[in-house]
């Protein structure tokens, strides 16, 4: 465009630079967008499309929000996944010569949105950065709100890669990705991520990719000369996504990052795997149905009282621990305060004045906090030397750690007991913050600009006494100063030395010079309070963020204290019990509970059950029973009890004996991907495949209803054929929920496999479902009797019957028929032997050709290189054929 106005030039040129951004171009008191940005802005926000001068006779689409209320527009605009650019007056207006100058102070895109109106409390908001080849790949994310800051590499085959970065992103559910060219270029896997996790997905292409690069950017934000401490020397994935993570906060927020001074890096042997069908299955944060938290594992367990320790008890239910010590030592801290509630009550009153350390710690950085941020910081300060005495007093070895580690940063506390006012406003460009003893400078303004008001006080009695006007009074506004005002009908009255400033309706108001030097020497004093005020609290706030690290440590044992506290008053209130654990793999559960369904029906109404797995003669149970009976409801409460002991929780048992377990798997119920192309059948069979190919000994496998999802003998030969390599292969604990009957004929064939049955009481037509898992296999599926419970048409439940009764009876009768077809065959053979042995010769070599076929195909198969998804379609064709034989 030519002929365009300076400032509009002045956006081109800044737009230019942000191009994949919806840029907000401060203009005064409001953000303005152009062109495209303010007509895609305007139909997402629902604001008014204008239009503005260019300069060349055409008019650029134009739309604004005021500067005041920005955030909440620019929230919406990164909740629907655009980056939006903040471009300010960088220099004071009133002092420009010519155009003011202007440029972007930040970009806010998912991962980085700091406001916490629209944050959860109890949820991190992750940016996670993504770096892969064919030999590995690095994940790093961060919660710049509260600086939380972690990092993994994993080195396998590129199959193996993708499966483990599904598992971590299902952990981890970042609200925005980066990712290097190499992993951005696969679609399909791109494809699915954003399906899967609901994230918003970039490329992102930089020198920090460049090893060296990458390791200079870590150190210089870590402050350190070597990744030594950090464990990160020769993690070269982990280093280029880490240094990728940095480099592109160093970007878009353009300030100094204080509190991301530490990163933890873990490995996933670290924590129990789990993917993300066990994670949803189990509804272990959120319920299947509705998204929501009531329902979920989460939801029951959440009895924290600050939003550090929701945060933490979330991470901990995704991430349990498989270290048997560091559990122990978890559970013990637990013990100790479930024997001591008293302690729990007090530690529960004082979290009352517990405010959100870690995200006010990330206002202080970014800048945004206010005075009443920093009050909240002191009261939460307050309550930490009690806390501190509380722990060093208990017997748990981890409590009093704890105790011992906790800093009461009394030093903080004083700086803003002795400098913010109790009550302050939330502005802190308009004074009345700091307090008068805090600054002898402050001081004297103040008390100037107190005896000025006196003054003019004085000046009002003493000028309404000269001149004898009653209703004469002084008053001041911002456009005009202090002035005298005297009514109409007293005009007569005024002093010859009053000069008339303004006149009114009713009034006339007056000025002296008096008056107007007093004036001056109280805004003089009331404009330097307020900007001594401002650069007082900016001291205060840097001071504060020197200290970050020390603050984070304690706000961190607060959160852990918070979730020890959580499980106390969980166990407590819902009948639980101290697991104990043992390496022998053997998971024993005496009256076990669904901690979940307990809670939904009642605890008196749920019936307990008992399991005991183990890695010998009690590997597998097969369970039967109808549909509604309880099978899922028990599984699931087998391994959410099981998960629950890992992240050092009570458990809703008797008695409770749990072997540490590196895995969970569910494959449970029916569902389809129809936007990845994948039916329900095929999305049962790639969840088998994920089982079978990553379980180990050591995994406890949840498998309900396998091979449902095709025809009959279809599915059973599957089903089958996953239990033995479950039993051969794997050797993992497992609970298989199953309507084919058939399959109860493996036990005592099979070692390790042992038939369950969920019992069900018949009177007369209907059944009553008692929960109860026994011994044994159950002989019906009473699928007619469920239907009718579940309020199905009598006229169908009846025509059901009738068709049932003549399919049996079908099913007897051409079992006789065949059997008597036999005998008769075999008796006209015996008669005619002689005239058909040609006949019988013919049919012979037939026979004998079609199996020498089979047998060479058998023999044939390459089994090192099946899988065992191939494998199962390779034995349901050869079962195929032989029948054909």
């Amino acid at each position: 465009m030519k002929n365009l106005t300076p400032m509009m030039q002045q956006y081109l040129n800044i737009k230019e630079k942000y191009k994949d951004t919806i840029l907000f171009f401060r203009l005064g008191d409001f953000y303005e967008m152009f062109f495209d940005d303010a007509i895609l802005a305007s139909k997402e926000l629902e604001i008014t499309l204008t239009g503005r001068d260019c300069g060349n006779k055409e008019r650029a689409p134009m739309c604004g929000v005021p500067f005041h209320s920005a955030d909440a527009y620019i929230a919406k605009l990164v909740k629907k996944g655009y980056k939006v650019a903040i471009c300010e007056q960088i220099e004071d207006p009133s002092k420009a010569k010519g155009i003011v100058k202007r440029d972007v102070v930040r970009i806010i895109t998912p991962g980085t949105i700091t406001d916490t109106k629209v944050l959860e409390d109890k949820n991190n908001n992750y940016l996670c950065s993504i770096y892969m080849d064919t030999n590995g790949i690095g994940i790093s994310y961060v919660d710049v709100t509260t600086g939380e800051l972690y990092t993994t590499e994993i080195k396998c085959n590129e199959k193996r890669l993708i499966n483990i970065l599904f598992d971590e992103l299902a952990k981890i559910r970042p609200t925005e990705i980066i990712l290097n060219d190499y992993l951005y270029n696969k679609k399909d896997i791109v494809k699915i991520i954003e399906n899967k996790f609901n994230s918003i997905v970039n490329l992102y292409c930089d020198w920090s990719y460049e090893y060296n690069d990458a390791k200079e950017a870590i150190l210089n934000q870590m402050s350190v000369l070597s990744l030594d401490g950090y464990g990160l020397n020769e993690k070269v994935y982990s280093v280029l996504s880490l240094g990728t993570l940095i480099n592109y906060l160093n970007e878009t927020q353009k300030i100094s990052l204080n509190h991301l001074n530490n990163v933890t890096f873990y490995t996933i042997d670290n924590f129990m795997m789990l993917d993300i069908n066990t994670r949803i299955n189990l509804e272990l944060t959120e319920t299947i149905r509705g998204k929501s938290k009531k329902g979920s594992l989460f939801g029951l367990l959440d009895c924290t009282s600050t939003s550090m320790g929701g945060r933490m008890l979330k991470r901990w239910i995704e991430e349990p621990l498989i270290n048997i010590e560091d559990i122990k030592r978890r559970l013990d801290a637990v013990d100790y305060l479930f024997n001591n509630f008293m302690v729990v009550d007090e530690i529960k009153e004082l979290f009352k004045n517990v405010y959100d350390i870690e995200r006010i710690i990330g206002k202080i950085v970014y800048g945004t906090c206010n005075a009443r941020d920093l009050i909240s910081l002191k009261k939460s300060i307050s309550v930490l030397p009690t806390i501190k005495k509380i722990l060093c007093k208990t017997s748990s070895e981890l409590l009093l750690s704890l105790g011992r580690e906790l800093d009461t940063l009394k030093d903080i506390y004083e700086l803003i007991d002795n400098a913010i006012i109790d009550e302050p406003p939330i502005s802190i460009k308009e004074g009345n913050i700091i307090k008068d003893k805090y600054s002898k400078e402050l001081f004297e303004l103040r008390e100037a600009a107190t005896k000025g008001k006196e003054w003019i006080y004085k000046l009002e009695q003493n000028e309404k006494e000269r001149t004898g006007i009653k209703s004469l009074k002084v008053g001041y506004n911002k456009v005009f100063g202090y002035y005298i005002e005297v009514t109409k009908s007293n005009l007569k009255y005024v002093p010859d030395e009053y000069i008339r400033k303004q006149t009114l309706a009713n009034a006339e108001r007056y000025i002296t010079p008096e008056l107007k030097e007093m004036e001056a020497k109280i805004l003089g004093a009331e404009d330097k309070i307020v900007k001594l005020e401002y650069d007082i609290f900016l001291n205060i706030r840097d001071t504060i963020k020197n200290q970050i690290k020390m603050i984070q440590k304690s706000a961190k044992i607060v959160a852990v204290l918070d979730v020890f506290c959580a499980f106390a008053i969980t166990a407590y209130k819902n009948n639980y019990v101290k697991p104990k654990l043992n390496l022998d793999g053997i998971i024993q559960i005496k009256n076990g509970r669904h901690p979940v369904v307990e809670k939904t029906i009642g605890e008196n109404l749920f019936i307990p059950n008992d399991t005991y797995l183990d890695n010998g003669k009690n590997r597998i149970a097969i369970i039967t029973g109808p549909n509604m009976a309880g099978k899922s409801t028990y599984m699931r409460q087998v391994a959410l009890i099981t998960l629950m002991a890992h992240i050092g929780s009570f458990v809703p048992a008797d008695d409770a004996n749990i072997g540490i377990v590196d895995r969970i798997f569910t494959r449970v119920g029916a569902s389809d991907n129809l936007s990845q192309g994948q039916s329900t059948f095929m999305v049962e069979m790639s969840e088998v495949a994920n089982i079978l190919n990553n379980g180990t000994k050591n995994s406890l496998i949840i498998l309900d209803e396998i091979g449902r999802g095709t025809s009959t003998f279809d599915g059973l030969s599957i089903a089958w054929a996953v239990i033995e390599y479950i039993s051969d292969k794997i050797k993992a604990k497992t609970l298989f929920a199953t309507h084919y009957h058939e399959l109860s004929e493996l036990e005592g064939k099979i070692e390790g496999i042992n038939n369950f049955r969920i019992l069900v009481k018949e009177k007369g037509d209907d059944i009553i479902f008692l929960r109860k898992i026994d011994k044994g296999s159950a002989d019906k599926s009473y699928g007619i009797q469920v239907a009718k419970l579940a309020g199905v048409p009598i006229e169908v439940i009846k025509r059901a019957k009738e068709i049932l009764h003549k399919l049996e009876e079908t099913d007897i009768n051409n079992t006789a028929l065949t059997i008597d077809k036999n005998i008769n065959k075999n008796i006209n053979v015996d008669d005619a032997n002689e005239t058909n042995e040609n006949q019988n010769e013919y049919q012979l070599d037939i026979f004998n050709l079609k199996y020498n076929n089979l047998i060479d195909r058998i023999k044939s198969i390459d089994i090192m290189k099946v899988t065992p998804l191939d494998a199962i379609n390779i034995l349901y064709e050869i079962v195929k054929e032989a029948n054909k034989l």
